[in-house]
């Protein structure tokens, strides 16, 4: 088991696949999209495949499939076979938009997939359509229902904004009631690729939790799992139930048990931070796997404290505004 300098096990890698993504949401890049590294700057499935072998013997027993959209990338699904064989690797979990999702979920099933974050910050079309740039929510809604059908669980994830989307925390919280579904609520953050910063949050953790409470008085807390990021709630006689991700407040950092890989190979110890080690660059100078070890150890050893120090740290963009879709989901 790895643990930091912090005293936190770390057991959980969130590997993006690609920095590519067929929306444009507008908490996440520019109308005009981002700037995309040429595929020979990504990491190969195959570099992927023995960095994933290496986190595993060292006691990382999670990985999460994410992007930009994952989907995207040719062959996932051989990718995922693959992945699913690593010793050690207990559980593979994906994020998507859903889009272009839906013909993969009965192979998902059979690879034994059994959970899928769908990023969905709305169910009006019409501001689905504002908030994205495209015109995709009925294929969306096609995998939400697959999905369910195929006994998946589903991890609604809804980034709330003002004055965009906040009259869709309650229809999204009414998903609950008859479908057995986790609805999150994310406060925005500052991931946008397009410089736009909140130096105030309106729409914080507790705002939210006050809109539900307004529809839902008796919802209540639940004991949550160890190292959750979100905080759970139950509704009484809804079969669902509903998280609140304080991803701006940054609550839960003292218990992080994350990492995260770029698709070109950039490790970040925290979100907020910056690269701490180029894994492709190690594996493309010929290191041996107790090489990458080593340098992997090194940095967890240095973790931030949390997402503010982090933050601080910076030495070269402050404050941060990458694109989420270039961070890794």
């Amino acid at each position: 088991m790895i643990i930091d300098n912090h005293g936190r096990a770390l057991d959980y890698v969130r590997l993006a696949v690609t920095d590519r993504c067929n929306l444009r949401c507008f908490y996440c890049m520019p109308a005009e999209g981002i700037d995309y590294l040429p595929k020979k700057h990504l990491l190969t499935y195959e570099e992927m495949e023995r960095m994933l072998r290496v986190l595993a013997g060292l006691g990382i027993s999670k990985v999460r499939i994410t992007g930009g959209e994952p989907f995207l990338r040719k062959d996932l699904m051989p990718f995922l076979r693959r992945v699913k064989a690593i010793p050690g690797l207990e559980e593979i979990n994906i994020t998507t938009n859903g889009v272009l999702t839906a013909p993969f979920i009965p192979e998902l099933k059979a690879l034994g997939i059994k959970s899928i974050n769908l990023s969905l910050d709305t169910l009006d079309r019409e501001r689905f359509f504002k908030i994205t740039r495209r015109d995709e929510l009925p294929k969306v809604m096609d995998t939400f229902y697959a999905l369910l059908q195929q006994g998946i669980a589903v991890k609604i994830n809804a980034v709330v904004m003002a004055g965009q989307n906040t009259e869709d925390i309650i229809p999204l919280a009414q998903l609950t009631k008859d479908f057995p579904v986790s609805v999150r609520f994310i406060e925005e953050m500052p991931f946008n690729g397009g410089g736009v910063q909140h130096p105030t949050l309106e729409w914080n953790y507790i705002k939210i939790l006050n809109t539900l409470k307004e529809v839902f008085p008796n919802i209540q807390a639940v004991k949550n799992a160890p190292n959750a990021t979100a905080q759970n709630y139950i509704i009484p006689d809804h079969v669902g139930n509903i998280g609140i991700i304080a991803a701006f407040t940054r609550t839960f950092c003292g218990t992080c048990n994350r990492i995260r890989v770029t698709a070109q190979g950039g490790l970040k110890t925290c979100l907020y931070g910056e690269d701490v080690l180029n894994i492709r660059d190690i594996l493309r100078a010929n290191a041996t796997n107790e090489t990458l070890l080593n340098a992997l150890m090194h940095v967890f050893g240095r973790r931030a404290k949390d997402g503010y120090e982090a933050e601080q740290n910076r030495q070269f963009i402050l404050p941060v505004f990458e694109s989420m879709s270039s961070i890794g989901g």
